[in-house]
């Protein structure tokens, strides 16, 4: 029994070598010279086949079998291929992680001060606001918006091939206003105090010439709190000073150049209020502004005129309140904008050479954002 099985099984190997090989004979030419030792081993196989002489087939097959894998099948993958393959696949994850999950940014300047430093290199979740069509700004679900207190990072309404890095204020029909530093979200002002005064300063970068490099620049610095969000603001170094003016002497002051709104235009790309080119972005709608009352001189930092964020949008605002391009400029950024909300800091140095790790910053590494 188990003899008769057996010899199927060679009938049947040997049938199948005879197949490839017939069909290599007639479609391929040439095979690397040994076209005539493969004819050979062929007819000796079917010889024995066709005479019922499974001896004969057992002899011949060897031959047969050893001549269809050098010159038929397709040869194993080298392992220069095997690493080839495998880097390609890693390459291809990468690029798919990156277009639809997390993505590297690198913070270019001081506006988010102190929580985020020129030369932080963090990741950007992608995924929680909804996953993105790559080099695009149309998304095909959304899990949910950004909350205030998050932040984000957008491409600029008013320049969508950069990206910037700013903390979510004000939602969709928030009303929005600052007044002598003060934030107001909805008639209310956000929890803030002084944490730190005349010791203040942060290193910021001048890329400008003449003097180019890093220079000392001095602050205070305030703690707010946004619903379970706590995180620190800095402002310019008189702001302190200025507050104890104000509650020292009649009247609240004269207000400040910060303000926002400072009159009845909203801003937005078309009606930038600094120095950038105006520009018709048909997804950014400008807002509204609505006057509630006409303070004295003396009351110009009472709430007088707010902002409402149109539909779709967000208003954000950099964390260094003092020297921040941000929503008061240029307006409110549509959601669509948004590509994903801060993570952690994975990277952060002043300076770096590899030969010189010494402006490495080793505390700011693996951080989250907050």
């Amino acid at each position: 029994m188990r003899s008769a099985s057996l010899d199927r099984r060679v009938r049947k190997e040997a049938s199948q070598l005879v197949r490839e090989a017939r069909m290599a004979l007639n479609v391929k030419k040439g095979l690397r010279g040994k076209a005539g030792d493969l004819e050979s081993a062929t007819t000796e196989v079917e010889g024995g086949l066709s005479a019922k002489d499974l001896g004969r087939v057992r002899r011949a097959l060897p031959t047969l079998d050893s001549l269809v894998d050098e010159l038929i099948k397709r040869p194993a993958k080298s392992t220069t291929r095997d690493y080839v393959e495998s880097i390609g696949a890693a390459v291809l994850i990468a690029l798919a992680l990156r277009a639809f999950v997390i993505e590297a940014f690198k913070i270019p300047s001081s506006s988010m001060y102190p929580t985020l430093e020129i030369g932080d290199h963090i990741f950007v979740n992608k995924f929680i606001y909804g996953v993105r069509i790559p080099w695009t700004s149309t998304k095909f679900f959304q899990f949910r918006g950004p909350k205030r207190g998050e932040v984000i990072v957008f491409m600029q309404p008013c320049e969508p091939e950069r990206d910037y890095i700013k903390r979510v204020v004000g939602l969709a029909g928030d009303k929005i206003e600052v007044r002598c530093n003060v934030v107001y979200v909805n008639d209310a002002p956000i929890p803030s105090k002084l944490t730190e005064g005349e010791s203040c300063k942060y290193e910021d970068y001048k890329e400008e010439e003449p003097g180019k490099g890093w220079y000392d620049k001095q602050c205070s610095r305030y703690q707010e709190t946004v619903g379970d969000i706590v995180y620190e603001t800095f402002h310019d170094f008189d702001r302190p000073i200025r507050d104890n003016e104000r509650r020292t002497t009649s009247g609240n002051g004269s207000g400040d150049e910060k303000d926002f709104p400072r009159d009845a235009i909203p801003r937005h790309c078309s009606n930038p209020a600094d120095t950038n080119e105006s520009r018709n972005v048909p997804n950014q709608k400008p807002g509204t502004i609505v006057v509630t009352k006409r303070p004295l001189p003396n009351q110009m930092c009472e709430p007088y005129m707010h902002y409402v964020v149109p539909e779709d949008h967000v208003f954000v605002m950099g964390d260094n309140r003092a020297n921040s391009n941000d929503s008061r400029y240029w307006g409110s950024v549509p959601v669509e904008n948004i590509k994903g909300k801060a993570l952690f800091i994975w990277l952060s140095y002043k300076e770096w050479h590899p030969l010189h790790w010494g402006g490495i910053r080793w505390s700011r590494i693996g951080n989250f954002v907050h």
